[in-house]
This record gives C-alpha cells, sequence and structure tokens, in this order.
C-alpha cells in the first residue's frame, strides 16, 4: 500500500526499462495512481501488459525499444507524448549490471556498459526537458545504486555508472531548475528481484548483506516504488539535485 497522490492522475509518465523488475512494479504504481503510463522496453512485455489492463483497467503504452540507440529512445519519447499528452515525470530506471574482471575487459565492453547505464539518461532527459518547460515544470528522476558507496565487487563499469548519474543529476538539477524541471536520483540496495535471485542471490550472500543492513528483511521492487511516487508529485515539489537512499539501512551518507 502506498501514498495516493491526486496529481498524479491523468499526468504522462515514461519509464525505461519499465517491463520487468523494479521498472515493472514502478509501472504499476503509476497505473494505480491514475496515470497515463509509457515504457520502453528491449525485451518482449506483452504479457505484462495484458496483465496490467486485467489488474488496473488501463493498459500502459509498450514501446519496444534498446535505450542503447539514441534515437530509437528519442523517437518512443515523442510517440509516448502524442499518445499521452506532454511528460511530466520522466523515471530513467533501465540498466545492465553484468559481472565482469577487471583484466580482459575490453574498451568495446566498457563502452557498451555506458551506453546502457548511463548515457539514456542524459539523452532522455533532453528529449523531455522541451516539453516540461512548457508544461511549466515536471520530475526527473534518475535511477543510481548503493553499489559505487559500498565497494561491491565483480561490477566496475555498472558502479561507475551509477556514481557518474549522481553528477548527471545534480548538473541536471542545476541546468533544468529554472523552468521549474526537478532531477533528483534514487540509490537502491540490493533488491531481490528475478533477475537477482536467479544470477547471484545464494544463500551465503544473502545472509551476508542481510547483515549489512540495519532493517532485518531484505529489499523488493515494492520498497522503493513509493520514493518514486514522491518525488514525482507535488509533494516534493521544493526537491531537487537530492539523493534518495533506500537500502535498509546499509549506507549513511553525510
Amino acid at each position: 500500500m502506498h501514498a495516493t497522490y491526486h496529481d498524479l492522475k491523468d499526468s504522462s509518465v515514461f519509464i525505461t526499462g519499465g517491463g520487468s523488475g523494479i521498472g515493472a512494479a514502478i509501472t504499476e504504481s503509476f497505473l494505480a495512481q491514475g496515470a497515463k503510463v509509457a515504457f520502453v522496453q528491449r525485451s518482449d512485455a506483452s504479457e505484462f501488459v495484458a496483465e496490467m489492463k486485467a489488474k488496473h483497467g488501463a493498459a500502459p503504452l509498450y514501446i519496444e525499444c534498446d535505450v542503447t540507440d539514441v534515437d530509437a529512445l528519442k523517437a518512443a519519447i515523442a510517440q509516448a507524448g502524442d499518445a499521452h499528452g506532454t511528460i511530466t515525470t520522466l523515471v530513467n530506471n533501465a540498466a545492465w549490471d553484468n559481472r565482469h574482471p577487471v583484466q580482459g575487459f575490453t574498451p568495446d565492453e566498457w563502452d557498451s556498459m555506458m551506453r546502457v547505464n548511463l548515457r539514456p539518461h542524459f539523452f532522455g532527459a533532453q528529449a523531455v526537458a522541451p516539453g516540461m518547460k512548457e508544461a511549466g515544470g515536471g520530475s526527473i528522476i534518475n535511477f543510481s545504486s548503493i553499489a559505487f558507496r559500498i565497494a561491491v565487487q565483480g561490477f566496475p563499469a555498472y558502479a561507475t555508472a551509477k556514481a557518474g548519474i549522481v553528477g548527471l543529476t545534480n548538473s541536471m538539477a542545476r541546468e533544468l531548475g529554472p523552468d521549474f524541471i526537478r532531477v533528483n536520483s534514487v540509490l537502491p540496495g540490493w533488491v531481490l528481484t528475478k533477475r537477482q535471485m536467479d544470477l547471484w542471490a545464494t544463500e551465503e550472500a544473502l545472509k551476508e548483506f542481510l547483515a549489512m543492513q540495519c532493517l532485518p528483511e531484505h529489499l523488493h521492487e515494492k520498497d522503493i516504488v513509493g520514493t518514486v511516487l514522491f518525488l514525482a508529485s507535488n509533494s516534493s515539489r521544493m526537491m531537487t539535485g537530492q539523493s534518495l537512499v533506500v537500502d535498509g539501512g546499509v549506507t549513511f551518507p553525510g
């Protein structure tokens, strides 16, 4: 259960990676608020769309898109705007946290990780900003991670991109603030999506990470969406350039 934000009803929301994992939970949470939701996803999300239609009486607009293709991402944003009206909330959620070593990792592989995990955040914001300005403002929510703050091993490129997202958030908050466009970032802890459970959530790893948290319960997708709704709504109208950590009490940024 989450708070109801009446100003989100009928608003136009665009989410990257909105058909699976945390993104799917975000899509559903905005549908439950009565928002008009569009999302891009590289993999097929037709089954998820049908499920949302049956559950909420309104289907999100699903646009198949690889966010590494900037032209395709911009076209998807334009399509969503035509369908639902000016986008006033952008959630840059799509990410790829593949593990990799330091040695043997090539420049092309490094660039590929940046194309997924950092570049779309900038160009998505670039695409929605003119419309948000005309609308009198908007909210851009960038997904980062606590990974770069706790020096997790196994994905230095991903951690670097997630650190860069915080810097990008701060910079864009200054750049877009005069147009009443707010830019904030969300830094989740280890959220146990299906992908995480399938690939990396061993019994030992789960036990070790839980011991790092102040709150003795693992995070799931539903634990992240309340923060996103708050940042999208007018309840946070004077918040920008902020990094909100949702990790059960692993990190304590000063």
